[in-house]
Parts: C-alpha cells; structure tokens; sequence
C-alpha cells in the first residue's frame, strides 16, 4: 500500500473516530437521535447546515462542469445563495411547527397539515427510494476520490466499503450529533484543500488574472453561458427549480438540522452567512476553468480537479485533499441515511411501538447505505435516477408551500394530484428520452404540477369534497378559533 493510500485510509478511519465520539449519555430515543432534544446551539447548528453546501459535487461535479461550460458553473452559487433567500423565511417557520406540533421528519408535516396519514405515507416512501441514487452518489464520488488521488482501482472499492461501514456506525451511535461533529472537520477541511489546490492550479497556470485572459484565448465561450450543453436556458431554468427545491426544503434528510436548532433565530443568523459561505464554490470553478490550460481536453467532468491537482502537486498533499474530500462524501451520506431510515421507522412503520421502531430505524440505515454501496460497486448509471431525484423532489414544493400558512386552506386531492402530475412528467422525460432541449425537467414538470392542482382545487371548491380538516399552528390556536 503506498503512502497516499495509508494517508487516506487513516483519514477515512478519523472521520469516523470523530463522529463516533458524538453520542451523548442521556437516553436518546428517537427525538434524541434524530434532532436532539431541539437544543442545537448556534455554531452546531450553522455546520449542520452547511453540510450540504461543499459536497462531492463541489470537488469533482463543479470543477468538471467549470472545465467544459465554464461560467456556466456559477449555476451553484447563484442558486445557493438565492435560495438563502427563501430559507430565511421559510427555515424558522418549519422549525416552529415542528417544535410545537412534534415533527420529527417532513412526512409528519404533511400528516399534520393536511390532516392526512396516506399522504404522509406516500411523501415518506417517494422520499426515502428518491434518496437512494443520491446516497449512492456520495459513495462513488468518494471512491472516484480515492481512485483519482492513489491511481488504484481496487483502493476505490476498498474505501467505498470501509466508508459505508463508518458512516454506519458513527450515524447509529451519535445520530445527529455524530454527523454535526464531522461537518466541523469536513468544512474546515473543504476549505483549506480547495484553497491549496486552487494556488497550485492556478499558479501553474499562470496565476491571477493571467490565467483568465490565457482561457478566453483558449475557449472565449468558457467565459460566457454559451458553452455546449450549458447554455442561458440550462443554466435559467436549472437555477430557477433548484432555487426552488431548496427554498422550500423539498430534501428530505435536510429537515432534521431545521428541526434540530434551538430557536428560529439562529436559523435566521445561520441563513445569512451561508449566503457568504456559498463564495466559496467559486474556488473549484475556477480551477475546472484553468485546468483547460494544463490537461487533454477529452479528460472525463469527474475527474478535472484531482488530474489537474496530481500535475502540480506532491502525491501527499494530493492524498490530504483527498481525505477532505472523502469527509465531503460521508456527511451527507450520513444525512441521507438518517433521512431515509427516519422516514421509513417513523412514517411507514408507524403503527410499531416507538422502541422497536427506534432499533428498525437502525436497520433501514444499514440496508440503504447497502444498497447504496452494492449499486455504486456496479458501476451503476445513476445520471437519469439523479435527475428524477432532483426533479421528482422539487414537485413537493407546492404542497410544502401550501402548508406554511397559519390555516391549510387547500384540499389533499389538489396537493396529491400536482404531486403525482409533477413527478410522472419527469419521469416521462428521464426514461422516456423526450426531447426537452436545455430545459431542466423538473422546471418543466412544475407545469402540469400546478395546473392540475389548481384545477383539482378549483373542484374541490365547488364541491366542498376532499378538503381536510382546518391544520393550526398550536392547540391554543385551534382553541382561540372554536371559541
């Protein structure tokens, strides 16, 4: 084994020790584990958050779209940092219902505000198989890492295996408190490795603003939304329904650091400076851009940052990136996990005792994370199931929306037929290889979403059927209005 290898797997074994040191002594129980007592300090709770914006993505998807659409990459800023927008209003609100009305997962708002346990049940299961292709994506992107930085195949495998097996461990002994831990590492370390490899890529070719005027004369188009396949349209509606998604918190396994924080305030403070921290996505962009100047053309969008790195960089430092990287891949490998096994104990599962339900939440997590390792050790084609999991989860927007309101004032029939019209449609056009141009499918599929709901609505109006029961905020409101 060389030195870069023994360099990463200690380090993947460190993540691990780090997260595994988390739990605390107290009786856990579900509440415990999932969003801790909602007693999440500020800090916590700001790297729990965060924990989703530098990911696998930012290291090898970012860097490889900056080398072949150039500014295009910018998509992820414009839209993280809009989307602050809509989180800073939306965050507390969803994490004072919870609080009052007992939420532990995003099923149980929609049980509670549309009075509806089969649409609860439907949202936890659509939510739970459309995070599996997105779990299996931060495991191969971890062993894609590995692969790149130790040029071994088979260390791919390995590090996918011992990964898995950590993220296990360190989810079901700490919960949240185990993954918030390893954010800290993880972001930290994000960020000093982007920062190295972006002064050696950029250094090496030709260093500030050199390298941007060496671009234009290389490809003008990287400087531009003209790139092939990442035009103005690409770029517009991709920005636009992730905006979306993330406004509304249309991610399943993103509600439990919302869930989890002490108050809505932090969640506020928190939401203002991720808007500055999503700056930092500027770092592997543009070292996919001055990439162009030192690697073939043909290499592969997932491997541009670390090809790039390797020709400027010792194998160690190389190595060191790496470990950062893998840190990238198994925190929010964590949250998926946590995600899907509380959706389907708590939601599917819900006529279990808590207790036994609590140790079946454990299982899910083993079995997901499985299943997640298997496809991902066969190399499966998860580019369609990713975009039907974007798309598919921004259809849930509508509804989420709908049920911020002091009243529900709208029926499930409406909520349930947009869902299902927005979720078939995209669909449709991922396997159904419809041409759809530059269009992102989910900002297409918003279309039918709501035109079916408002029609379903405007039934449902009229006949006075399908509307559920008047949702409140607390049992004091609920009282306030019957006297």
């Amino acid at each position: 084994m060389g030195t870069a290898a023994i360099i990463i797997v200690v380090g993947i074994v460190l993540i691990g020790v780090i997260g595994f040191t988390a739990r605390q002594r107290s009786k856990q129980g579900m509440t415990g584990w999932l969003v801790a007592g909602r007693k999440v300090p500020r800090w916590t709770s700001w790297f729990l958050q965060a924990g989703e914006s530098l990911t696998t993505f930012s290291f090898l998807g970012l860097a490889g779209i900056g080398f072949a659409g150039g500014v295009s990459a910018t998509f992820a800023v414009a839209y993280l940092t809009a989307a602050c927008i809509g989180q800073f209003f939306v965050s507390p609100r969803l994490r004072d219902l919870a609080a009052s009305r007992g939420y532990l997962t995003m099923a149980d708002f929609f049980k509670d505000r549309f009075r509806s346990r089969t649409l609860s049940v439907i949202v936890a299961i659509v939510g739970a198989i459309f995070l599996i292709p997105y779990l299996q994506l931060q495991l191969t992107g971890l062993g894609l890492i590995v692969q790149l930085a130790t040029g071994s195949p088979e260390a791919s495998g390995l590090s996918m295996v011992l990964a898995s097996a950590i993220v296990i461990v360190f989810v079901i002994w700490g919960g949240i408190r185990g993954i918030a831990r390893v954010s800290i590492f993880k972001d930290f370390g994000m960020v000093i490795a982007l920062v190295i490899v972006t002064v050696g890529v950029v250094g090496a070719a030709g260093g500030f603003p050199e390298v941007f005027a060496s671009v234009a004369q290389a490809n003008a188009d990287l400087l531009t939304t003209h790139a092939k396949g990442f035009d103005a349209i690409w770029w517009v509606s991709g920005i636009s329904v992730t905006i979306i998604g993330s406004s509304f918190a249309t991610f399943p396994h993103l509600w439990s650091p919302v869930l989890a924080a002490r108050s809505g305030a932090i969640l506020r403070d928190n939401v203002k400076w991720l808007a500055v921290y999503q700056l930092a996505l500027f770092l592997p962009i543009t070292v996919g851009m001055s990439a162009v100047l030192l690697i073939s053309h043909d290499t592969k969008g997932n491997q541009v940052l670390f090809t790039a790195a390797q020709q400027t960089m010792p194998d160690w430092l190389v190595a060191i990136v790496a470990v950062c990287g893998a840190a990238a891949a198994m925190v929010p490998a964590g949250a998926i996990a946590m995600g899907i096994s509380s959706l389907v104990s708590n939601n599917v599962l819900f006529k279990l005792p808590e207790r036994i339900r609590f140790r079946l939440n454990h299982v899910v997590i083993v079995v997901a994370v499985g299943l997640a390792l298997l496809f991902g050790l066969m190399k499966s084609d998860i580019g369609q199931l990713l975009l039907l999991t974007y798309g598919g989860l921004a259809q849930l927007a509508p509804a989420v929306i709908s049920g911020l309101g002091r009243k529900v004032r709208v029926s499930t029939w409406a909520i349930a037929a947009g869902l299902i019209a927005g979720t078939l449609t995209v669909i449709v056009i991922t396997f159904g290889n419809i041409p759809h141009g530059s269009w992102d499918s989910g900002f297409i599929a918003l279309a039918p979403n709501l035109v079916l709901f408002g029609v379903v609505e405007a039934i449902s109006r009229a006949t006075g059927k399908g509307r559920p029961a008047t949702a409140f905020d607390t049992v004091e409101a609920r009282e306030e209005v019957a006297a």
